[in-house]
């Protein structure tokens, strides 16, 4: 049986503790690959998308719908926050919002399961600056709304659209036309 997102919290909130395992089932792929696409390194991956979940499950019974539109973005906001607090604390002289070489020995395609086509257009995705490419994969890999994508961001929902329909316009001027429309598809207008 599916249930939503509202019911699983409450049902945790009033006690079925038990009940996160549904939301970390539900969410654990997507909350992996969101942090895999920012750092390009599994076990770094691995640990953030751990702490992610714990972080989750440690405020989970103050998780108010009201105040917060949705589950997935108030995860995601959590995820966003941990791969920039690691940032940070490691004390890289890189800028983090620069932080985005998929030069790996794995295989991207394999890990995630992505269409060989999506694991392509990773590469043009350097094009783009920090928000943009975020906004991208938010909206693309991850097929998040952008209510949703504006929730996590701290932006504007036109904001975001703006800047999505301006990374499209950069992409266009400098990748294939195929993967473009892959692209077009995937975002699902």
């Amino acid at each position: 049986m599916n249930y939503t997102d509202v019911e699983i919290v409450k049902s945790f909130q009033a006690g079925n503790k038990e009940d996160f395992v549904k939301l970390y089932d539900k969410y654990l792929k997507q909350i992996y690959s969101f942090i895999y696409y920012k750092t390009s390194h599994k076990e770094t991956a691995e640990d953030l998308t751990s702490q992610t979940f714990f972080k989750a499950l440690r405020y989970l019974d103050a998780f108010n719908f009201i105040k917060n539109s949705s589950f997935s973005a108030w995860l995601f906001t959590i995820a966003r926050n941990s791969v920039t607090d690691h940032y940070r604390s490691s004390r890289l002289f890189k800028n983090i919002d620069d932080i985005w070489d998929l030069a790996s020995s794995e295989d991207i395609v394999q890990n995630f399961a992505i269409k060989e086509e999506s694991a392509q257009l990773l590469k043009y995705l350097k094009e783009l600056d920090y928000k943009q490419r975020e906004i991208v994969i938010l909206r693309v890999f991850q097929d998040l709304s952008y209510r949703e994508i504006a929730e996590i961001t701290g932006r504007s929902e036109s904001a975001c659209k703006m800047d999505f329909s301006r990374a499209l316009k950069k992409l266009k001027e400098k990748i294939p036309l195929e993967a473009l429309i892959l692209i077009m598809l995937m975002a699902k207008f």
